[in-house]
């Protein structure tokens, strides 16, 4: 009995190049679409957006924002977006607001809902109530005939002119759409509200904004024994012996009343070694550098790292405002405050 030759599978070489290219154009075609949604937003912009800036501005409570699906993955990231740029905001997932968390919602809110469709059961399942309350409702959808758009108080049209997918039904085009609409909203009200890099920071703490905008240089400067200091009337072998303890690469100099007189550091050592110097009987106050880099304690950590990075330096002496030496900062310092 012959047996069916088996057809074999072309050489990987044969089909890669094939796959590669279809899939890098249909990569470009779901980009390029994508960004023609966004793009057909800004000239759709009119008197609705301002009213919703407004309704979100005049807001007494809170933003709760609200979708489902994925819808709903773009109304949380709009929620957080809110919250961060100075508009308390919230997400409620639409089917739990009709299981209990309407509860969450007030008449001092703003409603704001996402959903291509517009008429998501979830949604028109606690719209009745909302609008019973009194609670304003902003509907984002891509449907302005649609019943979550007719009951909205303000609709802010999304709609695109067909997905980036290739069968026209995974939300891509639509939800990027829905995105760009929802930054706008937000960023509009930072605007609108003044806020600054400063408010940005005090939201963002953690963040390396945060730390460049609050963390302040005596959060991280060194402080009391940790700082090598010497008298100036003591001899450059016991500014060694400071500088070796406290490993700093320098030792600060101060007079009888605590006042910076100078900084003597490794490369004043070696300025010194070059010229046969007796370390044991020469004075530190002779060989010292005077007039160092100084900073207060209350400027920003930011501020010494430009200031180090600006005169090529590796340390800072930290004084008040008669110049008696308070603290010291090296870079290091600075690097593991992930400052810099």
């Amino acid at each position: 009995m012959n047996k069916a030759r088996a057809t074999p599978n072309p050489a990987p070489s044969a089909v890669r190049p094939r796959a590669g290219e279809s899939a890098l154009a249909l990569a470009r075609a779901v980009i390029e679409g994508e960004a023609q949604a966004v793009a057909a937003l800004g000239p759709r912009l009119d008197g609705a957006f301002l009213h919703a800036v407004d309704l979100l501005l005049g807001c007494r409570g809170r933003v709760v924002v609200s979708g489902i699906g994925k819808s709903g993955h773009i109304g949380r990231k709009i929620a957080s977006t809110l919250a961060s740029t100075g508009t308390p905001a919230m997400f409620v997932h639409a089917a739990e607001a009709a299981h209990g968390d309407l509860g969450m919602i007030t008449p001092a809110d703003v409603f704001l809902a996402f959903s291509n469709s517009g008429s998501s059961p979830e949604l028109m399942t606690i719209v009745p109530i909302l609008k019973r309350e009194g609670t304003p409702l902003i509907a984002v959808t891509g449907s302005s005939e649609s019943a979550l758009a007719q009951a909205a108080d303000v609709h802010l049209d999304c709609r695109v002119e067909r997905e980036a997918c290739p069968l026209n039904l995974a939300p891509t085009a639509s939800t990027t759409a829905m995105l760009a609409l929802g930054d706008a909203l937000a960023i509009a009200c930072l605007d609108a509200r003044g806020f600054g890099a400063q408010d940005f920071a005090r939201s963002h703490p953690g963040g390396a904004l945060g730390r460049r905008l609050l963390l302040r240089v005596a959060d991280i400067m060194r402080t009391g024994a940790a700082v090598p200091t010497v008298d100036r009337r003591a001899s450059v072998m016991d500014a060694l012996h400071e500088i070796s303890r406290k490993q700093l690469g320098m030792a600060a100099v101060v007079d009888a009343d605590g006042r910076v007189a100078g900084i003597f550091t490794d490369g004043d050592l070696r300025r010194l070694l070059e010229r046969g110097a007796d370390v044991r009987s020469t004075l530190v106050a002779d060989v010292m550098t005077t007039a160092p880099l100084t900073i207060t304690a209350d400027a920003l950590a930011a501020q010494a790292a430009q200031l180090l990075d600006s005169r090529r330096k590796n340390q800072l002496l930290v004084v008040d405002s008669q110049a008696h030496l308070v603290g010291a900062l090296h870079m290091h310092d600075l690097m593991a405050a992930k400052v810099i």
